[in-house]
């Protein structure tokens, strides 16, 4: 069943994908498909212990696919960052002044958490501003979804993400059953991560804390439980409290960087030369630290201890873990890295970036949010206003784009 149903969806997505994009609906059949999908499910979701009280109250009412979750599953985005354009979009003056303010304000159960749990309240902080922009993304309604809808839509017609999306409907549908959230509560992203801290249903059943003591974990109105959810998974998967994620290295040779993805002790880097970038010393050189060039020799270097691969279990990606750790560093007071990344152009402040973005609006080429955050749609539109200007359609938000605009 789950073939034959993977390849009509490649036919169905395409089709569909291409009829909205084109400003029409949803073609009839796939309506019928996707109903017969929901029917079929059921029986997969009863083997696994759902009620069909509990089936049905979750897709009463829901009779035909996302369309928005079929456009993002269908299509990539057309830009993909570089290291540094995705480090600039979350790690900056605005989202650590934040996290210094979000750490005042909630001091007293930032404290319990970090007892209860051992991790860092920095990184619990930084983490919060990655996911949701500090709880600013479940107030968007072109965001938030219905988990039961997106996952079903997936599974119907994605195939390269159809086993994740019935494992996540069925993780969702036992949240329901065993009351953990209400059918209208439970809303996620296009994926189905839900809450403060964009947890997906298996997870949430992994690793759920109930810090503010309601008797539920509720991370999508308590942000206690957001962040104590995430404290408990990354303790869970081995957070070495009191311990960092990592330093910033000056290489002591160009020849040195031949020892990228080798392991050793810190006393040992120390010993081939490697120091710490700010200057000081390594805080326990016993430990065991992973050589890392991000952006090669041209970039900045890190030696990663094991929080920065436990950070990894929230989110498999080294993106993801450099830019927490370092916000979580600039939240607790620390500066930029030392060395810059090899952009090859000088980059804006966050308000300059601002900037950029209203000079695109006024000439009719951006009405998106103006942000700061430089992605694809910021991008293209820069692209667009470098090609009326005669120069080079690279797409970044540079010093020498922004005194152009502010002479034209």
């Amino acid at each position: 069943m789950t073939k034959a149903i993977s390849s009509r969806a490649v036919l169905l997505a395409s089709a569909l994908a291409a009829t909205l994009l084109a400003g029409g609906t949803a073609p009839a059949f796939a309506d019928a498909g996707f109903k017969r999908w929901i029917a079929d499910f059921e029986t997969v979701a009863a083997k696994s212990g759902i009620s069909r009280n509990t089936y049905r109250a979750a897709f009463a009412g829901i009779d035909e696919p996302d369309p928005d979750v079929i456009q993002k599953a269908a299509f990539q985005p057309e830009f993909q960052d570089q290291i540094w354009d995705y480090l600039d979009n979350r790690v900056n003056e605005v989202s650590a002044a934040e996290g210094r303010a979000r750490r005042q304000q909630l001091k007293p159960w930032l404290d319990r958490i970090e007892a209860r749990f051992g991790v860092d309240r920095d990184i619990l902080l930084a983490i919060w501003s990655m996911e949701s922009d500090f709880g600013r993304v479940l107030e968007r309604q072109d965001v938030v979804k219905n988990v039961p809808r997106s996952l079903a839509t997936l599974g119907y017609m994605d195939p390269k993400r159809g086993k994740y999306a019935r494992a996540q409907l069925v993780a969702a549908l036992k949240m329901l059953q065993e009351g953990d959230v209400s059918v209208k509560g439970l809303t996620g992203s296009w994926a189905g991560a839900m809450g403060h801290t964009q947890f997906i249903p298996t997870s949430y059943l992994l690793y759920q804390a109930d810090m503010d003591g309601n008797g539920h974990a509720d991370i999508w109105t308590s942000v206690p439980d957001a962040l104590a959810t995430s404290a408990n998974l990354l303790r869970k998967n081995g957070w070495q409290t009191g311990k960092t994620w990592g330093y910033e290295v000056a290489l002591p040779s160009a020849k040195a960087a031949a020892l990228a993805g080798r392991s050793m002790s810190l006393a040992a880097w120390s010993d081939k030369g490697f120091r710490r970038a700010a200057g000081g010393r390594f805080a326990s050189p016993s430990d065991r630290a992973t050589l890392v060039l991000p952006a090669g020799i041209d970039g900045p270097a890190f030696l990663m201890t094991k929080n920065y691969y436990v950070l990894k279990a929230y989110n498999n990606a080294d993106k993801y873990a450099l830019a927490v750790g370092h916000l979580a560093d600039r939240i607790a007071g620390g500066g930029a890295f030392v060395m810059d990344w090899p952009r090859g152009y000088t980059p804006l402040s966050m308000k300059e970036r601002y900037e950029v973005q209203q000079h695109l609006t006024s000439h009719g080429l951006y009405d998106g949010k103006i942000d700061g955050k430089i992605g694809s749609t910021s991008k293209s539109a820069i692209m667009a206003y470098q090609r009326a200007a005669g120069v080079e359609e690279d797409g970044n938000a540079s010093k020498a784009l922004l005194d152009m605009m502010r002479k034209r």
